[in-house]
């Protein structure tokens, strides 16, 4: 078995010029499943774990996917808003342990603005219950002294160069600006400016690409507002505006914590039917699940064009192969004649296909870490997506093993033919 195992690697390599791209073509097939894979599986772990330690969040009754996108994501249209006095009915019920009201609508050259209070780096978490750092500086103080402080996300002080003490000016709704440091008194907000006191630890989460400031600054910077338009002639100077009023009366959503989990469906209850307004209380896990759902075929779709391109791969073996065939009839009727059996014949053609199968999957899978390995950090920064060059997983090593699989019932085909080639139709071929 060992002398037929090197045959097939000498024979392999004696015709590497023909079977090297069958190699290559073996090679990406297999990166490209290897990478599809874990990108699949480290983009589902990174978007289940974007809100964690969060019980519930509450919001305006609409759907529970477009409560998320908007309010974890901070994807989609504004829904509509829930009052502050529900939002203070919630926190006195007695299995409610916090609650951090949300408030989305503006933004800073393309990256959201989340009004929030001091709370919100208390008690949110990511992944396995890590919580907000601060790599830089503090959070806002909520005060009127400290009315127009902001702090930013990694990526936010990544793309536009922010240090501490920056100052930043706000545009109203979400609209994109390019992230350029002109065109800032564009924003509809640049009379009332923003300074920079904090700035967040990468997270791999929408918080990343997002600025947080205090919901009574976002209530400053809308006072001579109306209907989403500045009144005329009603402009109140930044350092007037610390004289009125700034409590908000409606807010976006809100981060619901509990002091049992078990009570998660009681409180959720509550909230649906909450008689003073339609809310809606979703659990993170399993809105994020439905959303998985419908980007799931998205999923499939590409796992079913990496499978083809390995189907093609593996044709491609057989092609090459059967037509090398006629050409070794000779060859293979040489073996014979010096005391190999039919066995042989057809072993040493199934480990050759065996062996080009083998050179091609291991260099698909070293191709595929070198590729993750020089993209995991522009995934990162650009996508929030950190793949993990870590043990490969359970499916990959199926997937790996398909393919082997595939090469060797591909390699069978021409093997079982040359079995069946008689020893005077080799040494005497057809012309």
């Amino acid at each position: 078995m060992n002398s037929l195992w090197s045959m097939a690697r000498s024979s392999a390599w004696n015709r590497r010029s023909t079977l090297v791209w069958v190699v290559v073509s073996l090679a990406l097939a297999t990166a490209l499943l290897w990478t599809l894979e874990r990108l699949r599986h480290d983009i589902r772990h990174s978007f289940s774990q974007s809100v964690s330690g969060v019980d519930l969040i509450v919001g305006a009754r609409s759907s529970p996917v477009q409560l998320m996108l908007f309010s974890v994501f901070h994807i989609g249209s504004v829904p509509q808003s829930m009052s502050m006095d529900s939002v203070h009915k919630l926190a006195q019920h007695r299995s409610v342990s916090w609650v951090v009201p949300l408030s989305l609508g503006d933004s800073h050259r393309g990256f959201p603005v989340l009004g929030t209070t001091p709370a919100f780096f208390q008690h949110f978490a990511y992944g396995d219950k890590q919580p907000l750092v601060l790599q830089q500086g503090a959070a806002f103080a909520d005060t009127l002294d400290g009315l127009y402080e902001a702090v930013i996300g990694a990526e936010v002080a990544r793309k536009m160069g922010y240090g501490l003490g920056q100052s930043i000016t706000l545009g109203h709704g979400l609209h994109d600006h390019d992230h350029d440091h002109k065109g800032e008194q564009a924003d509809e907000h640049a009379d009332k400016p923003f300074k920079v006191v904090g700035i967040l630890a990468p997270t791999g989460t929408p918080v990343d690409r997002s600025v947080q400031v205090s919901l009574k600054a976002l209530e400053a910077i809308h006072l001579d507002w109306v209907a989403g338009t500045p009144m005329p002639g009603g402009h109140i100077p930044a350092d007037q505006a610390r004289k009125f009023n700034l409590e908000p009366e409606e807010v976006t959503a809100a981060l619901v914590g509990l002091k049992s989990r078990a009570a998660v469906f009681n409180v959720q209850r509550f909230v649906n039917f909450y008689e003073e307004e339609a809310l809606m209380g979703v659990m993170p896990g399993v809105a994020l699940g439905e959303l998985w759902s419908v980007l799931g075929l998205g999923e499939n779709a590409l796992l079913a064009v990496s499978a083809l391109v390995a189907l093609v791969s593996v044709v491609s073996l057989v092609a090459v192969v059967l037509a090398g065939l006629n050409e070794r009839r000779r060859e293979l009727a040489v073996l014979r004649a010096v005391g190999a059996a039919p066995r042989h014949v057809l072993g040493l053609l199934t480990l050759e296909g065996l062996w080009v199968t083998c050179a091609g999957v291991v260099l698909g899978v070293l191709l595929a870490h070198a590729g993750m390995a020089l993209a995991t950090p522009w995934l990162q920064q650009s996508l929030g997506i950190r793949l993990q060059l870590a043990a490969p997983l359970p499916t990959q090593l199926a997937l790996a093993g398909a393919v082997l699989l595939a090469g060797l019932l591909a390699s069978l085909g021409p093997a079982w033919r040359a079995y069946r080639l008689s020893l005077a139709d080799g040494l005497s071929p057809r012309v």
